[in-house]
This record gives structure tokens, sequence and C-alpha cells, in this order.
């Protein structure tokens, strides 16, 4: 077992169960996206403070965030633009005016208003509009129906970064829904990574220096020198100290910004592959619990026209994973009783009150004094009962939320989930393990080693020993991605039995 680092001093849930398998938090309602989205939001504070990617102390981090009220009011809470400048056509001055008198009036989380400053800044109020519609159009996860005040741009640079809040009338406050901690875990990740500091020379050039014009474009729309007086955010915890998952993590994110390609087209890539990274550190640390040390595997099934054996083995294989988490809990829980301290508890005087005492010690639970149980071993059962209902309401359901958001899992052409690809995660997946090229069968083999990816004979050799399935049907799943990738331009096939897989954004050389 791998050593867990000690829980924090203070624990505001009523246990600490998931927390202690898995981190201070995964939790299925921040999408990848947004967990990138506040990993930034903690690098850029801690850049901005000259400690990025450095713990003083393990599990240690306290960093501020913006709010950005003046931005957010004027990208997501602004209803009134567009009639504004249909209204007083060819009047920029009343315009202006106009739209102003409205913002200063109707806009949320703030006591003292002031727009004017825009005015200064933008000749024409049409040209404003134009600017705003434009960045609107580049909202995170667009097609959805958060609050404004959980709306996020794309991160162009320090001045598009700010937390996910709750705004009531002129108040704010700090709202972990949609910023849950998934990023704060992401952020101790690389900070415990071995590529750290050239994972940090890349996103200071790409996004921490504000250079892009687009970010000097956004900090017009705010006023000089808005600063966050709040409370610093802690309580980010992270189990473990290194582990192969951080490393592996690290350098899929190097190698794709090592990519020759725009600045900004890379973070899509990044999302897809960070939620695969989490996703495999969900099911890894669920099996170490579990004392399970065979490779945690994924059988993909590539699409094709008509059902194969394929897809009731990548089912069978999505729902054995599914289950991980659960069973984690329930032997990290009950597992207990194989210990000393629970064999002191059952022969004491008082075993009721021991059991309580042991579990309180050991599992943090606030709400003992609730409990229905007369017996140690009925309170065990109690809890983990609690245990395994709260893990349900978030943890469980990460596997299959964020499988699905970077195109991991699917329901296409079935009724069951599966595992089955996307062409934006396959391409994900050249980019992040292709240098300028690779011979095709090394390819798969690569993405077994790495990830577990099961999708040709090769690598489901075990399967086949087991009379689970025959060798043509997954070398027919081989051949059916070999097709998927060339029709992405991503795989050229020399002859018969020479194909390879290109990353055409890598120049020759450069890894």
């Amino acid at each position: 077992m791998i050593e867990r680092l000690p829980r924090p001093k203070r624990i505001d849930s009523s246990m600490w169960v998931d927390e202690a398998i898995w981190g201070h938090r995964l939790y299925d309602e921040q999408t990848p996206w947004l967990c990138i989205m506040e990993f930034l939001n903690v690098l850029q504070s801690e850049y901005k403070e000259g400690r990025a990617f450095q713990e003083g102390n393990l599990n240690s981090l306290r960093y501020t965030t913006y709010p950005r009220m003046y931005l957010r009011n004027i990208l997501f809470n602004n209803p009134q633009m567009e009639l504004i400048e249909k209204d007083f056509h060819n009047d920029n001055n009343s315009q202006w005016n106009k739209w102003i008198e409205e913002m200063n009036k109707n806009s949320g989380g703030m006591n003292v208003v002031d727009f004017s400053y825009l005015k200064k800044r933008f000749t024409y109020f049409q040209d404003f509009v134009e600017i705003i519609n434009f960045l609107r159009s580049t909202t995170i996860e667009g097609e959805n129906n958060k609050r404004w005040s959980s709306q996020f741009i794309f991160p162009y640079g320090p001045d598009c970064l700010y937390e996910d809040l709750r705004v009531t009338g002129t108040n704010i406050s700090n709202d972990r829904r949609f910023f849950a901690r998934t990023g704060e875990l992401l952020y101790l990740m690389l900070s415990r990574s071995h590529n750290k500091e050239e994972i940090l020379d890349y996103l200071i050039e790409k996004i921490l220096d504000g250079k892009s014009p687009f970010n000097r474009l956004v900090a017009q729309l705010q006023p000089e020198g808005e600063q966050y007086e709040g409370d610093k955010r802690e309580g980010g915890y992270l189990p473990y100290n290194k582990i192969p998952e951080y490393d592996l993590l690290s350098d899929d994110w190097i190698n794709l910004f090592k990519c020759n390609m725009p600045n900004y087209d890379v973070f899509p890539h990044l999302v897809n592959i960070t939620g695969l990274h989490m996703i495999i550190y969900l099911l890894n640390r669920s099996k170490e619990v579990l004392k399970d040390t065979n490779k945690t595997t994924f059988i993909l099934e590539i699409i094709a026209p008509q059902k194969t054996i394929i897809r009731d083995l990548a089912s069978d294989s999505y729902s054995q994973n599914n289950n991980l988490s659960k069973q984690a809990v329930e032997e990290y829980v009950l597992g207990i009783k194989g210990t000393e301290e629970w064999n002191k508890v059952v022969t004491s005087g008082e075993p009721y009150e021991s059991a309580r005492d042991l579990i309180i010690k050991e599992f943090s639970w606030k709400d003992d004094d609730k409990a229905k149980a007369t017996t140690a071993e009925g309170l065990l059962e109690e809890f983990s009962k609690k245990a395994n209902e709260r893990h349900k309401q978030h943890v469980q359901n990460f596997h299959r939320v964020w499988g699905k958001e970077i195109g991991l899992v699917s329901k296409r052409s079935s009724r069951r989930l599966r595992y089955a690809p996307t062409d934006s995660l396959l391409k994900a997946l050249v980019l992040s393990n292709v240098g300028t090229k690779m011979e095709f069968q090394e390819f798969l083999e690569c993405l077994y080693n790495k990830y577990g990816f099961i999708i040709g004979d090769r690598q489901a050799g075990v399967l086949l020993e087991s009379g689970q399935a025959d060798m043509e049907a997954f070398s027919e799943n081989a051949v059916r991605l070999e097709e998927r990738l060339s029709s992405m331009g991503l795989l050229k096939r020399l002859s018969d039995a020479c194909a390879y897989v290109e990353n055409p954004f890598v120049k020759v050389g450069i890894r």
C-alpha cells in the first residue's frame, strides 16, 4: 500500500472516506473543462506569489482568486445591450449613456458601481457590442444552463480568470459546485510531477504573461486595480506524495505543448487527456484499496456498422470499472474489522462506545450522535451504509460523467454504456503519444502500456486465452481504428504490412 499523507487538521465534511482514498475532491458536477479553469485560477494566484508548483509543506495550499464582477456583468448579466443598440440607432452618445445607466442600476454582486470608464476606452458603442458578442462566443461549454455567475470565457490570459461565485443581490459568496476542488487536485498532481518546471514555462508563455491580444482586450473591459479582499481558498488535499500517475499526466501535457499548433488549440486536447488521467487515477486508487494488483484496463470498441462481440466486452469492461470505487469504499470502511484495533473493540467491556470512538478516530465521523445501531457491528455497518450513500452522490458518478465528457464512454447504437472513443479523444491520444510518426502496432501497444487500452489482438492476450473473444474480432477492431485514423489524416499506410500513425503538428526533430 502507498503511504497516505496526514489528513487535514480541520475537516468540514461529515466523514473522511472518499477524501482519504482519492483526495479532496473528485466531483462529478465539475466538468473537465471547469477543472482546467479552476486549475488555472490556482496557478495564477501561486505564480503571482512567486511559488507556482512549489509546495512548502504538502497539502498546505492557500491561494487567492479574483471575482472580476465588472467583467462578468458585462459579459453575462447584460441583457439590455442589444436592445439599447437598436433603440438608439446611430446615436452613439445616447447608447452609451442609457447602457451605463442600466448597468449601474442592475449589476449584481457589487455595492458601488460605475461603468462610465468604458465610454472612454471604446469610442463607438457598436464596436463595444461586437467585442462583447465575440467574447461570449468563446464561453466555455457555451450551450449550458448555468447561472450567469458560473459562466467562463476562454482562458486567453490572467485577466480572463475568475472563480465560480454565487451572487445574491450585491453580495457574493464562494461556491464549490462547479469549482469543486478537482482543479486543486490537478494543481497538486502537477506540482508533484517531474515536469512541473517545463509545464510552468509553457503556461507562462501561453497564459500567465498576459501578452495575448485577446487578454489585453479583456483587460480593457475591467476597471484598474480590481483586487479580491476575501479569505484565501484552502483545504485542497491530495493523499499521495509521489505516484507514477502524476508523471504520466505531466508527460502528456509536455507532449501536447510541444505540438506545433496555434497557441490556444492545445487546450481542448489538454482537457480530454487530463480527464482520462483523472479517471485512471480514480480506478487505480480504488484497486489499491481492494489490493487488486491487476493492470487497470479498458476494452475499447471502435464502432462498427453492426454489433460485434467487442461491444459486449467493452460494456462489461465499463461496468467492472464503474463498480470499483463503490467496492473500494466498502473495503476501506469494513476492512477495519481485520485490524488489531477492532479486535480490542469487540473484546472491551464497552464494545459499542469503543467502536464509536474508533470510527470517529479513523473516519472523522461527525454524525455519530444520529446513529440508530445498538451494537459495535451494527454501528460499523450503519456507518458503511452512510459512507456508500455519500459516495453515490458524486464520486461514484465521476467515472461515468467524465468518461462521457472526454469522449471515452458512449451509448451510441446501444442501450448499454461502453468504452467507444470519439474522434476528439483519439486525436488527443495521437498528439500526446506520437512524435512525428509511429508504427500502428507500436501505437496500439503504447496505448495499452500507458492507459490500459485494449484495442487489437496483441493487447487482448488474457481475454483470448480465457476464451472470452477470438483473435479475429480484435483484429477487425484494430482495422477499424486504422481506418478511423486514416480518415482523420492521422495515419498513412505505406504497404500491406506497414502503416504509420502521424502527428501533423510536430516538426521533424522536435521530439
